[in-house]
């Protein structure tokens, strides 16, 4: 089932190409917000997936282009993104050390939304292309081993880093937690609809160029693992997001006016827009490009301000 909020946050899900509004039938669970709304309704999935089912093989749906699509987790409790957990098709000689960051659930965007550039002096605003897995019932300390059983569904997501901040080793913060920087959808997606997780491609193009293009199987850490190293740190409740992390070689510069598009195996497509209102410039190439022509560090910003000022990597 592919779960979406619409509008003025109706909750509907997908059928074809068509919403179907199932609001009426969660209208008896007690909520505060529509991710309350959402965190219950995961949380007892089964006892309301008949009536949601029933209402979509009744009604025929509004046409997906007549609607408004919002974030359908529009504002996580948590927002765990792991760090650096791809082997980048090869090039990292071992996994990098587990790690992770938290990102603010304020910086959650959805689809045809816009990432807003903001003012300050990073090197290069990146797009972190990233499986995403939503949390469908309490976890805490769990094993390895059982670590799917914890997980309700999946989508897009897409890390975007504000790069090269000082001052230096204390940057996850402000680099990854501005308003707009956590884009997710379009959809929601039950796990029962992905067999593999652990084998779908993701995609990313800027302006109709394709950027990243690669499959969850290069993960460093696999979903067993980290879900249960982040829950044996802090527990995670229904709703609750974890980013699994990108292969970075196909990362490029973000700049006003760009539209990107990312895109998963089963998970829909995601369309952004770009603003900076600064208007500042980089090269369009990648890292992979720059690494090719023996370059390090990312593309250098080309004009506008901030332009030419030293940089952090």
């Amino acid at each position: 089932m592919k779960l979406v909020f619409v509008d003025d946050f109706k909750l509907g899900v997908m059928k074809g190409k068509t919403v179907v509004d199932v609001s009426g039938a969660v209208a008896d669970i007690p909520h505060t917000s529509p991710q309350d709304l959402l965190n219950r309704l995961i949380e007892n999935f089964s006892e309301h997936r008949g009536r949601l089912e029933a209402l979509v093989n009744e009604q025929e749906g509004k046409p997906a282009g007549q609607v408004r699509f919002r974030s359908p987790l529009p504002k996580p409790n948590n927002i765990v993104a792991m760090a650096v957990n791809y082997m980048e098709d090869g090039t990292r000689a071992e996994p990098a050390p587990i790690n992770a960051f938290h990102k603010s659930p304020n910086a959650v965007i959805g689809d045809g939304d816009t990432i807003v550039i903001p003012d300050v002096p990073a090197s290069i605003f990146e797009h972190e292309a990233e499986l995403a897995l939503v949390i469908g019932k309490r976890a805490e300390k769990i094993n390895a081993e059982n670590a799917y059983d914890y997980i309700f569904g999946y989508l897009n997501f897409i890390d975007v880093s504000a790069r090269g901040l000082l001052p230096a080793g204390n940057t996850f913060y402000q680099m990854k937690s501005r308003d707009t920087f956590a884009p997710m959808g379009p959809w929601l997606v039950t796990a029962d609809e992905i067999a593999d997780p652990l084998n779908l491609q993701l995609k990313l193009s800027v302006n109709g160029g394709l950027k990243q293009n690669f499959n969850s199987s290069d993960m460093a850490h696999k979903i067993p693992k980290l879900m249960e190293w982040v829950t044996s740190i802090h527990t995670l409740e229904p709703g609750d997001v974890v980013a699994t992390g990108t292969n970075h070689r196909g990362l490029s510069a973000l700049m006003d006016g760009d539209t990107v598009e990312m895109e998963i195996d089963g998970l829909g497509k995601l369309q952004l827009n770009v603003r900076d209102d600064l208007k500042r410039t980089w090269s369009r190439e990648t890292r992979l490009d720059r690494m090719q022509k023996g370059l390090e560090g990312t593309t250098p910003q080309l004009t506008g301000k901030y332009a030419g000022a030293k940089v952090n990597y």
